[in-house]
């Protein structure tokens, strides 16, 4: 069975950091992109950041770019979402993904992790 594991969630004051981190098991996505989505209180869920299976290839949604940075480890089959300069608008579960399909979607998805930025 897949499962993906967020951790590192948390409450944080607005200009600090968090490490969200997912671990995959039951597969192995070293050959598959990987992500990080949110979704904020009465919002759709959104795209954050994407990362090749290489690592050599990263995009971010404008609003967090030069503040988020996503990476991966594949011998761990993990994948890392380092945030600074968090912001109140920040404040939304966060999902990590893996796996994506020919239709242009993710297949696999974690249970998310609470992310809330005080002001």
């Amino acid at each position: 069975q897949v499962q993906l594991v967020e951790s590192g969630g948390g409450l944080v004051q607005a200009g600090g950091s968090l490490r969200l981190s997912c671990a995959a098991s039951g597969r192995t996505f070293s050959t598959d992109a990987m992500g990080w989505f949110r979704q904020a209180p009465g919002k759709k869920r959104e795209f954050v950041a994407t990362i090749s299976s290489s690592g050599n290839t990263r995009n971010y949604v404008d609003s967090v770019k030069g503040r988020f940075t996503i990476s991966r480890d594949n011998a761990k089959n993990s994948v890392y979402l380092q945030m600074n300069s968090l912001k109140p608008e920040d404040t939304a579960v966060y999902y990590c993904a893996a796996w994506l399909n020919s239709l242009g979607s993710y297949t696999y998805w974690g249970q998310g992790t609470q992310v809330t930025v005080s002001s």
